[in-house]
């Protein structure tokens, strides 16, 4: 399984590292993604700091909820949340995302049911984040789903899924490409 590293800026600041050391980190483990999430500061910062980690990392960077930033790096992920703001469907939302970030950049949308999963089999995205596998201190209200049943909805995803929430860098999950960790890349 491949590692995809979420660089989240809460978790940084909590932590006392910096993005740099964090790419240094995600990097020594192998990440071949990392995804850029900043729910605290100015879209101006977020910017800043997206620009200074894409300089840095030599995998794929995805930027957490910001499409309009989608053009400085290899794509965006949206949370089911998100969708409403780009369109009355997802369909309609995920359209408005595909012109913005163009043809060539990934879309990543998050799911948690099966519901969820079958809606995004018939959308122009390029990966689906799957979970929790775990419950996370960052996502409290996470519905937390478990190995058994995280295999289960991942093998009913047409798109490759990343597991998300919890997840360890010594998991094996089938029907999963990524294995999606934040703090779990300072656990030894």
């Amino acid at each position: 399984m491949k590692l995809y590293a979420l660089c989240d800026e809460e978790s940084l600041k909590k932590r006392g590292v910096s993005p740099e050391e964090f790419v240094a980190k995600a990097k020594s483990k192998g990440a071949t993604i990392l995804q850029y999430r900043n729910k605290i500061d100015s879209p101006k910062r977020v910017e800043i700091r997206l620009k200074n980690i894409v300089s840095i990392f030599e995998g794929k960077v995805i930027v957490n909820d910001y499409p309009e930033f989608a053009y400085l790096c290899d794509g965006v992920h949206i949370g089911q949340e998100d969708l409403a703001r780009y369109g009355s469907t997802s369909q309609r939302a995920i359209e408005k995302l595909r012109n913005i970030v163009g043809s060539k950049r990934w879309i990543g949308l998050s799911t948690h049911d099966k519901d969820e999963i079958e809606c995004a089999n018939g959308l122009d995205i390029d990966y689906i984040g799957l979970g929790a596998l775990r419950a996370t201190s960052t996502k409290p209200d996470a519905n937390v789903l478990g190995r058994a049943r995280l295999e289960e909805l991942a093998g009913i995803s047409s798109h490759p899924v990343a597991a998300i929430g919890g997840v360890r860098l010594n998991d094996t999950i089938k029907n999963v490409t990524w294995l999606v960790a934040g703090s779990a890349l300072y656990e030894d």
